[in-house]
Formats: structure tokens, sequence, C-alpha cells
């Protein structure tokens, strides 16, 4: 069988419906030897290459939104979130020996913030590349490494297929988030109820609580086009990820236009805003279901009829 790797895709909290993707993929017995992600894509594909996807399955399924709050440690300057409880919490849960020792190949995209250079982390401590690839412009304060300050990967490889082909991957299955966002019908907000077609999400839970604690709190309109009059605008955070996911969705059109995947699995994670990472459970569903219905396309590709 061909060496098969995984490009974990950007999307914050919708980064969630990478475990159910991953292990439905098992379920199926596709296992991909090679691992590689950008921003909650790396996170996610750590625990896999270190064999801890169970694990993590768990934790997510445990959070609810005051469990989150807890792991964000405000401040003011280069973000609004430092990282470092969640870094704590990781360090706690796993063993990190270094990316060389993983049970996978793995590697992950951050962005070099002084000249927009596209950074390949494949080697030293795994949650610090993590927490580099994650560091979201605006929300998470950059990541030094190696003499090198960076963010989020996101912003100039949102879909890591170049770095799966560039570890060795013969077959590239990649896992798009964000590909249903922009102009999306409906979303379901923090409330847990749905709401009528938008461009601009409502605020999570999350993004409410964390308004608040700023002082920046405000109602958001249900209704776009009366927001010109100043009242009405969405919230800070809502606006931050919304131009983010625009932003990646071109620019991931644009690379996979010259660096296709041989399989593209995409999760209708369209009701998940940016910050809802209390809603694990539906992501992760979603997640399954995506892989589910590309599964007789995969085992083609594999030639794996025989085996279905």
């Amino acid at each position: 069988m061909p060496s098969i790797g995984l490009a974990l895709g950007s999307g914050a909290a919708r980064g969630w419906a990478h475990i159910g993707v991953l292990r439905e993929l098992e379920r199926a017995g596709i296992s991909a030897q090679i691992v590689c992600g950008t921003s909650i894509g790396a996170l996610v594909g750590a625990a896999y290459a270190a064999g801890q996807l169970e694990r993590m399955h768990n934790w997510v399924n445990t959070l609810d939104w005051q469990a989150v709050i807890n792991l964000i440690d405000l401040r003011m300057g280069g973000g609004l979130i430092e990282g470092s409880k969640l870094v704590d919490f990781f360090n706690k849960q796993f063993n990190d020996q270094g990316i060389e020792h993983l049970a996978k190949k793995f590697a992950c995209v951050a962005t070099d913030l002084a000249n927009g250079n596209e950074v390949w982390l494949k080697e030293g401590k795994v949650i610090e590349a993590v927490r580099a690839s994650i560091a979201l412009p605006g929300l998470f304060t950059p990541q030094m490494k190696d003499g090198r300050l960076l963010v989020d990967g996101g912003l100039v490889n949102p879909i890591p297929v170049s770095l799966c082909r560039a570890m060795g991957a013969q077959i590239v299955i990649a896992v798009d988030l964000n590909w249903n966002l922009v102009g999306r019908r409906s979303r379901i907000s923090g409330d847990g109820n749905e709401h009528p077609a938008q461009s601009v999400s409502t605020p999570s839970l999350t993004s409410n609580v964390v308004e608040a604690i700023l002082g920046r709190f405000r109602p958001t309109s249900r209704n776009p086009q009366s927001a010109g009059n100043g009242s009405d605008l969405p919230s800070m955070l809502d606006v931050l990820t919304t131009s983010l996911n625009i932003m990646q969705l071109q620019i991931s059109e644009g690379r996979l236009a010259h660096e296709p995947a041989d399989l593209m699995i995409r999760p209708d994670l369209a009701d998940i805003a940016a910050m809802d990472f209390h809603r694990g459970g539906h992501a992760i569903e979603a997640g399954e279901k995506a892989a589910r219905d590309m599964l007789p396309a995969l085992r083609k590709l594999l030639n794996l009829d025989a085996k279905s």
C-alpha cells in the first residue's frame, strides 16, 4: 500500500472534527503514516501521531464553556490569550518526548511574523511546535521558537498538502474545515438555537465571556444588514475570526489549485463558530460522517475495494 499522508487544516473550534475523521478512518482500517497539520489541525494531528487520539477524544467530550474559559489566560500585548495554561495542561496530560519520537511522522506549519515566510516545524518539543502553529493573530500571543516569532500557519498554508508531499506521502488525504463558511445559510449560536442566514456569525458562549471580561461586550445583531448604525456591530472576536475565515478560504483555494490532494474530506461545520470549543461532540460527529461518506472513494483510491 502506498504511504498515506493526512493534511489536517486550520479552523479553530471546528478542528475537533479532525478527531471524528481520524477515528472513522481507523475504524475502516485506514491508518496514515504521515500526519501534517496547521493550527488546530496541528494540535489534533500531534495527539494522533502520539497514539493519544482516544485520550483527546475523551477530553474534548468533557469540555463545557466553563472548562474552556478556565484554559484562557488573558493579557494585552501581542494577543488576548497568553496560552500558557493550555501549554501547561498538555504538558501534564501528554509525555512530550519530541516530534522525532512520535509513533508517526509529524510536522506542522507556522508563519514567521517578521517576513511572512512559511515555516515547517519537524523537530523539537511537540507542544512548542503546536503552540506556534495555533497562534491565531490577535487572539493568541506569538510563539518565539529558534529565534523566530511565529504565528498561526493558516496565514500561509491552511491545508498543508505540500508539507505532506515533502514528508514523503504518496497519497494525501486533506481535511478542509472552512469550505462552506462564507455565505453559509445558517448557524447555531452559543445559546443552542438556530438563527436565520447571515454572513457574520453570532457570538459563541466563549467569545461572549471573553468580551465581557474585557469590558467590550454588547449584544450582536441577528441581522447584519442592520449593522450600519454602529450600535449593533458584531463582537470584536466575531469580526476577527470571520475575517480570518475569509482569508484562509481564499488562500486554501489558491494553494489547492496548484497542490491538490488526492482526496478531500469536508465536514459540514457551518453551524460551529470559531470559538465554540465547548461543542466538540457535534464537530466530532460531523467529522465522522464526512469521512464515512468518502470511504468508498478512498477505498477505490487505495485499491481496497476487495476488502471493503
